[in-house]
């Protein structure tokens, strides 16, 4: 069967006949199963020691080893957590970690149903030769380092890939660059027995219209698509997860949550296969409401072949870490303000969310 990608034609036979061992096909369909539980999705908690130690910063909070393992710990134990989040992505420090009382978090998640999983690359540097454009690192050695993480309990993997946009970005060859990572990524995943989360984000950063974005993003993921397919990656056996169609940040023209749905749909119809089983929305930067609404108003009533649903950071941590202060004395606090997030955006992604609804605590 032919699958029209763009002006391309992948061929799903091919792209199942890949190095994958046969025996680990059940498996990755079981995770898919459980990541795409419906009225769930991912919490990315990945955050690089860089980014993390900035947050931790703004709050006049040490950023040590101990502290960033108290707080993550605080945030998988919330209670009925389960209810609204399926995974975690997790970095390979926190990974790597045990809780306060002695068990080691992969364990520690799977314990409250929770999916763990784990951040593959290694963040962006200049992609040599293109001003403005990034290139994502963390191909060499990555084949051993998946059957680690296999071995330690993670049961999907996550690449990043970061486009800019402006009138003249993101060029082809940056684009063709990170798919063809991204697929690398993937097909090693596969061999490994994980479920590769795709990621190529199309950034909110600049002024460009919703025209533009969506100009960009769907020749961006029609580009990954055939890298994918080029490696033989079995595209019922992953995940993409992408950003919204939006006007740039920097834009004047805002588009209302209505034309980034309309706009955002258009866009995943026209560049992702139907064998793909399940599409999650990156937050990007936006606000945790602003990211609710319009992840609610792209799944009411829409008729896709994928189940979509969030794998937010930001927009589901930001509540709870400024409630948290580096004080164990707020976990309640905490607790409550991330469960709120997750249940609002588990209500987007069945197009039930309201403004009512959220300020009654759901």
């Amino acid at each position: 069967m032919n699958v029209p990608v763009g002006s391309e034609f992948v061929d799903a036979n091919e792209a199942v006949a890949s190095n994958r061992p046969a025996s680990t096909t059940p498996v990755l369909s079981a995770t898919i199963d459980a990541l795409l539980t419906p009225g769930k999705g991912i919490l990315a908690a990945d955050e690089s020691l860089q980014n993390i130690s900035r947050q931790f910063a703004a709050l006049g909070v040490p950023s040590t080893a101990q502290n960033r393992r108290d707080y993550h710990e605080m945030l998988f134990a919330t209670p009925e957590l389960d209810r609204r989040i399926s995974g975690i992505i997790l970095f390979d420090e926190t990974l790597n970690q045990v809780s306060a009382e002695g068990t080691p978090m992969v364990r520690f998640l799977e314990q409250r149903g929770l999916v763990p999983g784990i951040k593959v690359d290694q963040g962006t540097v200049a992609l040599a030769g293109f001003l403005g454009e990034k290139i994502t690192e963390g191909l060499d050695g990555l084949r051993e380092r998946l059957v680690t993480y296999r071995g330690c309990g993670a049961r999907f993997t996550k690449w990043r890939a970061v486009l800019s946009v402006d009138d003249h970005l993101p060029t082809p060859a940056c684009v063709a660059t990170n798919a063809d990572a991204l697929a690398s990524f993937a097909a090693l995943s596969q061999e490994a027995g994980l479920v590769p989360i795709v990621e190529p984000e199309v950034t909110l950063d600049g002024s460009h219209t919703l025209t533009r974005c969506e100009e960009v993003t769907t020749a961006v993921l029609r580009r990954v698509f055939t890298a994918l397919n080029d490696r033989h990656v079995a595209l019922e056996l992953m995940l993409l997860k992408t950003g919204m169609v939006l006007s740039g940040r920097a834009c004047p023209e805002q588009a209302g949550h209505d034309q980034v749905a309309q706009a955002t749909l258009r866009c995943l119809r026209r560049s992702v296969p139907a064998a793909v089983p399940g599409i999650v929305f990156l937050s990007g930067g936006q606000g945790d409401v602003a990211a609710t609404q319009r992840l609610s108003a792209i799944c009411h009533d829409a008729q896709v072949p994928w189940r979509l649903t969030f794998s937010f950071g930001r927009a589901l941590q930001a509540a709870a870490m400024g409630c948290w202060k580096g004080s164990p004395e707020n976990r309640v606090t905490v607790q409550q303000a991330l469960f709120h997030r997750a249940q609002c955006n588990g209500l987007a992604t069945e197009g039930r969310y309201s403004a009512t609804a959220d300020w009654a605590g759901c």
